[in-house]
């Protein structure tokens, strides 16, 4: 009986307690029972509470929330000491607009001084290279209109009338290629709205679109870029290695291809010349096997996201920033969670002070891997501890939230140090997640796609900008030439890398 602990506790005996009422025997059993419920229903408060409090906690640090929804830090203290500038010292750190070669001037014209700034008399030496200062001006845009005269003549014969038709050279449609590629740019390179572009053709160019003309043009500039894009899809699925992540985006039901409402995800797959991206109706290995294909070979960086289990661990690169906020939140726990993960931080501490060293060059590859040995059987060690104490199913305590997160860890530990044997592999998926960045922004202004249309018009265009911009490639020129090819029926320009040896392949450390 859980009331005799009590009655020991107290120094009551056996003989005293058969002397005490019967009535007063079962007014304290009726007590102990009630104390025993409220016990138990504080201790589950408390582990409540305990949760609540690590949920209220997270942040940036130790979370994969973003950095938006930490709070503000509180302004430093002003410490009374003036900005120091400097403008005239010696320590300036001046940046100069950078000066176009003289051939690209409109003119050169050249300033003599007539006379001695100190006693005035005439000057004719010339002594030394002249001060450039060079005016850059944008002229008036002239819209260049074209028009073609289709005139029909009746026949003498049959009285039939016949109207001529336009030269194979010159587009049916409207509008220019130039024009298409603005638009498309500065919906998908510069994030703008339908209406924001509709204002800006009108303002920069004197150009009025209609909301139907710009949402037309859009969709022929996604079409004309469809070729490259696939192109660039196959280009990373045989990349030897890729970062891969994705974030939640929005696609509506205006056209009917999500009646049932279902979130959207926009995928990204990251090289260092090409990027692809994808949206999608579903977050699921299916997916990301579509982004990387079934049969993808290469070195991958990623997150812990399950979608990702299709590829074998030894060929797998966890996301060391990902690893870091996991041992803060448990270092941040209570209890025995606490110790566990500091230890887990210090050994993540020496863990990169060690890639950094032979980032730096001062630490040869095959010294990494023999000082990397230890630790890595240090932290299986430490990640073992913590996975071994017994947990409930449904146990949400701090100690059940730490022997969870050590049990996942441990099943993927094969695939927390491939960047240690094999060059090129990255400790972090940051190149993915700034990939994903303007998506980000392009999501927060224009609260997603309405249609699939739509979100076809975004991944194809993210895919362009990015990969143009890894190879410093400009985006209006490219867009330009593709939309010329798709009219023409004609090979559009590639996305791929200019060279075949701009593309760089790992290799296994001895």
């Amino acid at each position: 009986m859980e009331s005799q602990g009590y009655l020991e506790q107290a120094g009551v005996s056996d003989a005293e307690w058969e002397q005490t009422p019967i009535s007063v025997k079962r007014l304290f059993v009726v007590l102990t029972e009630r104390l025993e419920t409220q016990f138990q229903q504080t201790e589950k408060q408390k582990t409540e509470i305990e949760w609540l409090k690590e949920k209220l906690s997270r942040d940036s640090g130790n979370s994969s929330l973003p950095p938006s929804t930490d709070e503000k830090k509180a302004s430093l203290p002003k410490t009374g000491k003036k900005r120091e500038t400097t403008r005239g010292t010696s320590r300036a750190r001046t940046h100069f607009r950078k000066l176009r070669a003289v051939e690209e001037c409109e003119s050169v014209e050249d300033y003599y001084p007539e006379q001695c700034w100190s006693c005035g008399a005439a000057l004719e030496q010339v002594e030394g290279e002249p001060t450039r200062h060079q005016v850059v001006e944008i002229p008036p845009i002239q819209l260049q209109v074209k028009e073609y005269r289709l005139h029909q003549c009746v026949c003498t014969h049959c009285q039939c009338l016949t109207r001529a038709s336009l030269p194979s050279e010159v587009s049916a449609k409207g509008y220019g290629p130039r024009v298409v590629a603005i638009v498309g740019v500065l919906s998908g390179m510069y994030r703008q709205s339908q209406r924001m572009v509709q204002a800006g053709m009108s303002d920069l160019f004197g150009l009025k679109l209609s909301l139907g003309s710009i949402n037309n043009l859009r969709h022929e500039s996604s079409q004309a870029v469809a070729i490259p894009v696939a192109q660039a899809q196959g280009y990373v699925q045989q990349s030897a290695v890729v970062g891969a992540d994705e974030t939640g985006f929005r696609q509506g039901n205006s056209d009917g291809h999500n009646p049932e409402g279902r979130k959207a995800w926009l995928w990204v797959a990251v090289t260092p010349w090409v990027t692809f991206f994808q949206i999608t109706l579903s977050r699921s290995q299916a997916s990301a096997q579509t982004l990387l294909g079934e049969a993808f070979k290469g070195k991958l960086i990623t997150d812990r996201h399950g979608a990702y289990t299709w590829v074998d661990q030894m060929f797998r690169q966890l996301c060391w920033a990902h690893l870091k906020r996991d041992f803060i939140q448990i270092a941040e726990r209570s209890g025995v969670s606490g110790p566990l993960g500091t230890q887990l931080l210090l050994y993540e501490k020496r863990l990169f002070e060690l890639w950094y060293q032979v980032r730096d060059g001062t630490m040869t590859r095959a010294e990494l891997i023999e000082s990397v040995k230890p630790l890595r059987l240090s932290i299986q060690a430490l990640l073992s501890e913590g996975a071994a104490d017994p947990i409930g199913s449904q146990e949400r305590s701090p100690l059940a939230q730490t022997v969870r997160t050590c049990r996942r860890l441990l099943n993927l530990e094969p695939a927390m140090c491939l960047f240690v044997s094999v060059e090129g592999v990255e400790p972090t998926n940051n190149d993915a997640e700034r990939a994903l960045r303007p998506a980000v922004i392009w999501r927060r202004l224009s609260l997603g796609a309405q249609t699939q249309a739509g979100s076809i018009f975004v991944s194809r265009m993210l895919t362009v900008v990015s990969s143009l911009r890894s190879q410093n490639r400009n985006v209006l020129d490219f867009m330009t030439l593709a939309i010329q090819a798709n009219r023409e029926s004609t090979s559009p320009p590639s996305l791929l890398p200019q060279h075949s040896s701009d593309t760089p392949q790992p290799t296994i450390a001895a």
